[in-house]
């Protein structure tokens, strides 16, 4: 039934009927499906059956303000929060990575961050990722991270007895200690968000897309910080950001820091080793590692 609405929708919008759709992986909440057209286009189709309020034209705005700043991003086709709820993509066909196309990404990636952005958050205010945080738009980074990331996440974990109390209690300490954790202060970079490798698309001539988003003006270690923490992205790709825009000294150290609210985000969803793991950045933000 949901694909079949689905197919409807798209014909409706793209005026041109739907011959094949395959569901494919894609995302943590959303249903993704590969979808031919009678015209030979490929497209892909995502819908949800209970999204929470303007879930997919958030998603359009992001891959917008990203395209707007020079990255590559899939185009949007159609986009409706009305039920069925959805957004359609062009196809990326996925290729092969390369030494040079990771370089060629992490010089694009500097460049993206290079793009003065308004605000800290979202000007548009509105919540980005499965659970809904909040993106209030704020003139520091210390607003932002704490007060859009780990003080809800605190809250929400404690709430759902996802994470014990002392893990509650922890984040809440680090996020009013941000001023001496951090690095030098830096404007606002309009960032992806969410930007593990399996947000990443190299096509098959060796181009990266971005994919997914959850765009939002923040700290550009922290896009660095995501590449970091499941892998994916080779040392060119790094070292040419850097050689593009450079980042402050000890940027390194401070990994562990932006890595805190996606751990946080996980060990609530996921549980098992995630909440060991967020445990045990707290322990080293906080100085009672070993």
């Amino acid at each position: 039934m949901r694909l079949a609405a689905l197919s409807n929708e798209i014909a409706s919008s793209l005026g041109v009927a739907i011959t094949l759709a395959e569901p494919i992986r894609g995302g943590d909440s959303a249903a993704t499906y590969r979808c031919d057209l009678a015209d030979g286009r490929i497209v892909v189709a995502k819908t949800h059956d209970n999204p929470p309020p303007h879930f997919f034209s958030t998603e359009a705005t992001s891959l917008r303000w990203l395209s707007e700043a020079g990255a590559r991003v899939p185009e949007v086709l159609a986009v409706s929060d009305e039920t069925p709820a959805h957004i359609v993509l062009a196809w990326i066909q996925p290729g092969r990575s390369t030494r040079e196309g990771d370089a060629a990404f992490g010089r694009s990636l500097a460049q993206l961050h290079r793009r003065p952005f308004g605000c800290f958050g979202r000007p548009d205010g509105r919540p980005t990722g499965s659970h809904a945080l909040p993106n209030k738009p704020v003139d520091s980074w210390i607003e932002h991270y704490g007060g859009n990331r780990l003080l809800p996440l605190a809250k929400h974990g404690r709430d759902l007895g996802a994470l014990s109390s002392q893990s509650s209690e922890d984040l809440e300490k680090v996020a009013n200690s941000l001023n001496l954790l951090g690095g030098p202060v830096e404007p606002p970079s309009l960032l992806h968000g969410d930007l593990w490798a399996g947000n990443r698309i190299v096509d098959t001539a060796g181009q990266s897309w971005m994919i997914d988003p959850a765009a939002v003006g923040g700290h550009r270690e922290f896009d660095l910080a995501m590449m970091k923490l499941f892998g994916g992205y080779g040392p060119d790709c790094f070292q040419s950001y850097g050689e593009e825009f450079p980042l402050a000294d000890g940027w390194n150290e401070r990994v562990i820091l932006h890595q805190l609210a996606p751990l946080a985000v996980h060990a609530i969803k996921f549980g098992g080793h995630y909440v060991g793991a967020l445990d045990d950045a707290l322990d080293t933000l906080l100085g009672r590692s070993a």
